[in-house]
């Protein structure tokens, strides 16, 4: 499965957050979430084991009660059922890995 980005729809997700579902397929799922300066990650927690990577800008980024400054480049593993949120400290761009993938996303 090739996905060119710009053809993907993006997910309003509301407090200045979009998502684009990049890749699909068994039981992985990629999802670049887009977030202007000061957008909101709400904190929350999922079965899906989830890898986080900063494409773009830079984060608060709470894992667990834990909150670490997180920049381009930098990543994040977050458990099944682990409580993770993040702000935008500028416009910035995550893409998000998950597995199993969130029927939830693909729902809307």
């Amino acid at each position: 499965m090739f996905v060119k980005n710009q053809e993907v729809i993006p997910t309003d997700c509301g407090e200045g957050v979009s998502r684009r579902i990049l890749g699909t397929g068994g039981t992985l799922m990629m999802v670049e979430v887009t977030f202007k300066k000061g957008g909101v990650g709400t904190p929350h927690t999922h079965v899906h084991e989830q890898v986080s990577y900063v494409a773009k800008g830079s984060f608060d980024f709470t894992l667990n009660g834990e909150t670490r400054r997180i920049a381009v480049g930098d990543s994040v593993y977050i458990p099944s059922g682990a409580v993770h949120g993040t702000v935008a400290l500028e416009d910035s761009v995550i893409v998000d890995v998950f597995t199993p993938i969130r029927e939830d996303f693909l729902a809307k």
